[in-house]
């Protein structure tokens, strides 16, 4: 297999050597509950606000998302607040429409050998967020990133979440290790979700900061002004003092 040579600088944002600090809900409810977040994301200096307008869930009568009107919902509060924005697209065909809205193209573990989607992503200029998939190793996790890189797109930022084990304390079994192999094999950025990895919101805090000790570019983690009240993944949701708190506790450790 070649090593991805790309660029670790995605032009579109040109942060540097900045980590790519991420968070927001699982699932965009309202402008209210997104208000909350991105004031306090915008107040702590992290620049990307995510949220779900599709959202792909395991039942189907889970709540499935906002649609059109979250993204909408979505980039009029980031860019009130100076931030960029960050969403799953599920699609080839919603590839156009969440491109119109959002910054960051996000695609899901369950997509993450979605080889059309890939293609389609790589033919567009917005930068990609790519989740490992949950049974994916870690040289699929590369080739998957070359479908996109291979369509035009380098701006390609990987994202390890989690992996499915038998064990389950927690909701996967968070791969540390996958971030120096990535780094030692790629040139792009690589970040962290330790909210899916462990699907329990006391544990993301230790694991965000041990991501980060392992040599993680970022994290990605979720965030709700009430997760006992949540739509979607309330449990592993951090409300708004523990994340302040851990993103103090981030930027005093730098």
């Amino acid at each position: 297999m070649t090593s991805l040579q790309v660029s670790r600088l995605i032009p579109s944002f040109a942060w540097g050597n900045e980590k790519i600090l991420i968070a927001g809900p699982c699932a965009i409810e309202s402008e209210d509950s997104l208000e909350k977040v991105a004031t306090l994301l915008q107040k702590l200096h992290w620049k990307f606000l995510r949220g779900g307008a599709f959202k792909p869930r395991t039942s189907p009568y889970s709540f499935q998302g906002l649609g059109e009107e979250g993204l909408k919902l979505l980039n009029q509060v980031a860019r009130k607040h100076s931030l960029y924005s960050v969403s799953e697209v599920l699609s080839p065909e919603e590839v156009s429409l969440v491109a119109e809205y959002i910054d960051i193209l996000q695609i899901g573990s369950r997509n993450a050998q979605n080889f059309s989607l890939l293609k389609k992503v790589g033919k567009c200029q917005k930068p990609v967020l790519l989740k490992r998939g949950m049974m994916m190793r870690l040289e699929e996790f590369l080739l998957a990133a070359e479908y996109i890189a291979e369509k035009g797109n380098p701006n390609i930022i990987l994202c390890e979440r989690g992996i499915r084990t038998f064990e389950t304390a927690t909701r996967n079994t968070l791969d540390l290790s996958a971030i120096p192999y990535l780094k030692e094999h790629t040139s792009l950025p690589v970040i962290v979700d330790p909210s899916h990895a462990t699907g329990k919101a006391s544990y993301v805090p230790p694991l965000a900061k041990a991501a980060l000790s392992c040599g993680a570019d970022g994290l990605m983690i979720e965030v709700h002004p009430c997760p006992q009240n949540a739509l979607s993944d309330g449990e592993q949701s951090l409300d708004l003092e523990q994340f302040k708190n851990l993103a103090e506790n981030i930027n005093t450790a730098q």
